[in-house]
């Protein structure tokens, strides 16, 4: 059943169906046992945006001290992930279909954030720019990642 056919309003850009603690919320349900660190959260959800925080751990250092390049695809994966939530519903099932990532720089230990904006949202394809940045004043970008999901 989609979400017209169960009397809801068409999924918009320019409207969210889950705010900050719903996200949140979902992700902790969905991913129960991750490890320390691992799981994102949401800072802020508006509109065609969504803002998120990450913690890695020693985990997700690789040789010469950076954050992996798994952990920030991951992380990238996962924020347009909550913005695809953030407007179309609690639908779990919402998949990747496409992301391409661009390292830009080295990215240092220490907290990630990301910028997700939803570039197309349709019946079927969601397509996202998701934007990484750790706690540099300037926030110039570590990595950039285009992401289309399916959304069922």
């Amino acid at each position: 059943m989609t979400l017209e056919a169960a009397g809801t309003a068409p999924i918009s850009a320019s409207a969210i169906r889950m705010d900050v603690a719903a996200l949140n919320a979902f992700m902790e349900n969905a991913f129960p046992e991750p490890r320390p660190g691992a799981l994102p959260y949401v800072v802020q959800a508006a509109p065609g945006h969504v803002q998120a925080r990450l913690d890695p751990g020693d985990h997700a250092l690789r040789p010469g001290g950076l954050i992996s390049g798994p952990t920030q695809m991951g992380f990238a994966d996962m924020v347009a992930y909550m913005l695809v939530l953030a407007h179309i519903g609690p639908v779990a099932m919402a998949v990747t279909s496409a992301l391409n990532y661009q390292f830009l720089r080295p990215c240092r230990p220490g907290p990630l954030f990301a910028d997700a904006h939803m570039l197309r949202l349709g019946k079927r394809l969601a397509v996202m720019d998701v934007r990484i940045w750790t706690e540099d004043a300037a926030k110039k970008p570590v990595g950039q990642a285009n992401v289309t999901y399916a959304i069922p």
